[in-house]
């Protein structure tokens, strides 16, 4: 049985907001640094960055964002799973919450924004929703 790693990441962030840490830690992989990378370029979050502990290794710092005292991630939900892949065209990919979410994508293009996804013309695999 093998470990969603992807879906590790999403669950220490929603924890993380649960209990309003200012910030949480993951083990790094480029697909989860990726994610938090186009959070923060949406605005989602304040920062992300790697760091190395004394055995060296890698992982993911995520600073979250409040406004007064209200995260500004209300859900951040997996859509594609190990079980069960969802793909989706670049002409079909849906708005989530009306525009006011974002989807994030894997695509040959690399990990983007629905928008970004959109914008190049490609479509790929949905990892998540968040808004």
């Amino acid at each position: 049985m093998s470990i969603d790693s992807i879906g590790n990441f999403l669950t220490i962030i929603r924890n993380g907001l649960l209990v309003s840490k200012p910030f949480v830690i993951a083990p790094y992989a480029k697909m989860q640094h990726a994610i938090a990378k186009i959070l923060k370029d949406e605005g989602f979050i304040k920062d992300c960055s790697i760091i190395t502990d004394e055995s060296g290794k890698k992982a993911v710092q995520v600073f979250f964002k409040y406004v007064d005292g209200e995260s500004v991630i209300h859900e951040i939900t997996r859509i594609s799973k190990p079980s069960r892949r969802s793909y989706t065209g670049s002409k079909s990919i849906k708005p989530v919450i009306s525009g006011l979410g974002l989807s994030i994508l894997t695509t040959n293009k690399g990990v983007v924004s629905h928008k970004k996804a959109e914008t190049l013309g490609v479509g790929g695999e949905v990892i998540c929703t968040v808004w």
